[in-house]
């Protein structure tokens, strides 16, 4: 660790906020064809474990539908230090994993496939339309747990990442790219986290 590094992790342990137990990271497809990227994204996990999250779901936004095979067996063989998830469009069954990866499979995609099954229940006659509220649609994403920080890197947009759970999340932009995120990054996405009075929509 260098100097720098050392002064942002003593910060960090210094700080009376609490740090984040849920972080997400947003990234692109484009992101990963760089050499090393998941090399990155390895280091990155550890970092979040290692600055006390509990849990790390990442976000891969995908503009061509064709290479969501080959990066679902780029992540399933990603040195994780905690077992690893990985969720596809055709694979949304929830999990409990400690780290979660969605793979093309965005916020909008994911909130009409809960209202189909809501409408389904509905139709059914197993779900009263008056019960349906914020509960009833969350027990049914893919992702149900709101990330308390959401990281993107190289731009200020969410590409369509958890619409409906991170409304509250702690929202974290840098214009570092993916391949030149270091330790020092991601210390600062930290402290940011702990010096905001997180209000959840008040």
């Amino acid at each position: 660790m260098g100097l720098y590094d050392a002064y942002l992790a003593f910060r960090h342990r210094l700080h009376e906020g609490d740090p984040p137990e849920h972080v997400a990271i947003v990234i692109t497809e484009r992101d990963l064809l760089a050499d090393g990227a998941y090399e990155t994204l390895s280091a990155s996990l550890r970092w979040a474990f290692d600055y006390d999250a509990e849990r790390v779901t990442v976000s891969v936004s995908v503009l061509d539908e064709s290479v969501i095979d080959t990066l679902v067996r780029e992540f399933r063989d990603l040195d994780a230090p905690r077992p690893l998830a990985v969720r596809t469009p055709e694979d949304t069954a929830p999990t409990d994993a400690p780290i979660r990866v969605n793979v093309g499979l965005g916020g909008k995609a994911e909130f009409a496939a809960a209202v189909r099954e809501i409408a389904a229940d509905v139709d059914a006659g197993e779900l009263d339309p008056d019960a349906i509220d914020e509960e009833q649609v969350a027990d049914r994403l893919v992702f149900p747990a709101e990330p308390d920080l959401v990281i993107k890197t190289g731009a200020e947009r969410l590409s369509d990442f958890a619409i409906w759970q991170s409304v509250y999340s702690e929202l974290y932009f840098t214009d570092v790219n993916w391949r030149d995120f270091r330790k020092r990054d991601y210390l600062r996405a930290l402290l940011d986290f702990q010096d905001r009075q997180r209000r959840f929509g008040r």
